[in-house]
């Protein structure tokens, strides 16, 4: 075992460990426990920096895939074209964060005392380093966090101005925007600082941002749904404890949901819209501001973040039309019904070829803290029902519920029931995946994303002579 004045040099000769050998004490043993999250980055980039370089040199042009004319007009699906580092998904197997599956993270991550949920405080350090921190180390983000919490003067009035009919969503994009007034990293460009640095200005203002959504989500809350007041900060509690509490949901338990909620959402490599529109706009060096902005604009969209919010609406619809308890029958009867005008929101997913390990993980929360919820009753119908009934009329490679099937049930039960809002959720917890995927984006050097276009002329040309 390291001792805790081991370097973090040392640490790094481990790095390459397979996951399989990887266990909760001999891995909080590598990191040291007074270590700051910025001292380990600036002993993992360089190594990083180093692997990449002599990787793009040796295999420059090695071809990786091939792809076809449907993949092209399809919206690029598995079209191999971005490096991101932070997590995988594999269609078998569901996500992996840096390596480790959902269930190894719950083992593994630290839980505030007496809690069981994973800190997403955890997670950005796992994600942001590839190493699991210690207990320490998890705690100093959550303080760090809390003492950068406070917004600017002129984001505070601007949320106050904006008429309550102005959708959650919107208001989150103005309010990240606004705050760019306070980015290190626009300023240190503009004072011609070195490329070598940019991933440093790019890490304080993720820092930055990720410690002030959570005000900005619950000012938004408070502002549309409730009286207008939000507690303030409370130094004493994680990143995700005082979301729930400036809410003004004070219950342990709706914490701890929380936690679950915001820990799995934070990252799903980097293709999807909202993580590819934030590396998309960071790649022409706009600060983390804009670039997170960009993506929320993305995840504002009814085909991503307000999946959840669709799930929920077609919920209530069927319970509104067959009852909390319906049959089978009926259940199956009504999903076929849905399928003649759309789909049965909640089931499929363009990767996976499984349930949603995310699905899961609610799932089970749910088994142990309100398995008799109606709501949560009929979902589990769905869940024996629906995937055979898709594969039944050949509507999905995928049949199986993927995250967004749970979440507006776990939100509803807890009183958390204005579903414009949930997106608004879905991005306070993204952002700790595509800012710790920008920061290595700066740090790696990667360029302007600038792909090639063809027309529908020059492309049957092509292929035709092909």
């Amino acid at each position: 075992m390291a001792r805790v004045g081991t370097s973090f040099r040392d640490v790094l000769k481990s790095w390459k460990i397979s996951v399989k050998n990887f266990n909760c004490t001999s891995v909080r043993s590598q990191a040291t426990a007074t270590s700051s999250l910025k001292d380990v980055m600036k002993a993992i980039v360089p190594e990083k920096q180093k692997e990449v370089a002599e990787f793009r040199k040796e295999c420059a042009d090695k071809v990786v895939a091939q792809y076809n004319v449907d993949q092209i007009y399809g919206g690029m699906r598995g079209i191999i074209g971005l490096v991101t580092e932070t997590s995988l998904l594999d269609p078998e197997e569901g996500i992996r964060f840096r390596g480790y599956s959902i269930p190894e993270c719950q083992k593994l991550l630290s839980t505030v005392e007496g809690g069981t949920q994973m800190l997403p405080e955890a997670m950005f350090w796992l994600l942001i380093t590839g190493k699991i921190p210690t207990t320490e180390q998890a705690k100093s983000l959550s303080d760090e966090w809390a003492s950068r919490a406070d917004l600017p003067p002129h984001v505070v009035q601007l949320l106050n101005d904006f008429p309550s009919e102005l959708h959650p969503m919107s208001q989150l994009s103005a309010a990240i925007t606004a705050m760019n007034s306070e980015s290190h990293f626009a300023k240190g460009y503009g004072d011609g600082i070195k490329k070598s640095e940019y991933w440093e200005y790019t890490f304080e203002d993720a820092m930055d941002l990720i410690a002030k959504l959570p005000t900005v989500a619950a000012v938004i809350y408070r502002n549309v749904y409730r009286d207008g007041k939000v507690a303030p900060i409370d130094p004493q509690k994680d990143w995700s404890g005082n979301l729930a509490t400036m809410l003004g949901f004070d219950s342990p338990e709706f914490s701890e949901m929380l936690r679950m909620y915001l820990a799995i959402h934070v990252d799903h490599e980097g293709g999807n819209v909202s993580a590819h529109c934030t590396h998309l706009v960071g790649s022409a060096l706009s600060d983390p501001y804009l670039c997170f902005a960009a993506g929320m604009n993305g995840l504002a969209g009814p085909l991503h973040g307000l999946a959840n919010q669709e799930v929920l609406i077609w919920l209530t619809k069927l319970v509104e039309n067959l009852g909390q308890d319906p049959s089978e029958e009926e259940v199956k009867k009504y999903c076929l019904e849905s399928l003649k005008t759309g789909v049965i929101p909640g089931f499929g997913h363009a990767v996976l070829r499984k349930t949603d390990p995310r699905y899961t993980c609610q799932r089970e929360f749910c088994l142990k803290h309100m398995p008799n919820d109606p709501l949560f009753k009929v979902v589990s119908k769905l869940y024996d029902i629906v995937p055979d009934v898709l594969l039944e009329q050949g509507k999905a490679k995928n049949p199986w519920p993927n995250v967004d099937a749970h979440s507006g049930v776990l939100l509803t039960y807890y009183g958390l029931r204005e579903m414009n809002y949930y997106t608004v959720l879905f991005g306070v917890s993204r952002a700790i995946g595509v800012m710790a995927s920008l920061v290595w984006d700066r740090a790696l050097g990667l360029p302007i994303e600038r792909p090639k276009s063809i027309t529908t002329e020059a492309l049957k040309e092509m292929v035709l002579k092909k």
